[in-house]
């Protein structure tokens, strides 16, 4: 059943141990951070005031003792748009206390070929979200069979391997996108 973009924002206040992430797609670049998206592009420092709303929203939640966490299935070499999210986003949002997890699969088969970004909170709601081929968001379905979502999260995280520890490795830093 779509879900109401108030509905699935209200989730991100109600939750009481854990929200999950899967992203799936190497590139969101029409769904949101349009701007700050285009100055990465460019060359232009990131603006001061760069995903202001997230961070405090994550910082409400890591205070409140609740865990945010997501897990980001990729190949190298990085797109424009990757190399943004990760320099950038991750590590802003990092400082709130969200958690990343980067399942790298350049090397190796999918292990959740096929499987939907979603978010996940509590185990109990699963809200699965739709983009066209050009990452902008189409809309989010509320899922029922929690249990196969739950088990495509740990197969995420069973793969994969915190972000610090990969982007040590394979990230780029702020000067090798210009």
């Amino acid at each position: 059943m779509t879900i109401s973009p108030n509905a699935f924002g209200a989730l991100f206040d109600d939750f009481q141990w854990e929200a999950f992430r899967l992203e799936t797609l190497d590139d969101y670049s029409k769904s949101g951070s349009v701007d700050a998206y285009q100055a990465f592009l460019t060359g232009k420092p990131k603006p001061t005031d760069y995903n202001a709303r997230w961070l405090a929203q994550v910082q409400r939640n890591i205070d409140a003792g609740r865990r945010m966490y997501r897990v980001h299935i990729l190949t190298r070499p990085l797109t424009p748009y990757l190399q943004f999210e990760l320099g950038w986003g991750y590590q802003t949002n990092a400082t709130a206390g969200e958690e990343f997890f980067i399942l790298d699969i350049t090397d190796r088969p999918n292990p959740l070929e096929g499987v939907p970004d979603f978010w996940m909170f509590d185990e109990s709601a699963t809200v699965s979200m739709a983009y066209d081929d050009e990452g902008a968001f189409l809309g989010a379905e509320e899922e029922s069979e929690v249990e196969k979502w739950i088990r495509w999260r740990d197969a995420a995280l069973s793969h994969a391997e915190p972000f610090t520890d990969w982007w040590a490795r394979h990230g780029i830093n702020e000067r090798e996108h210009r």
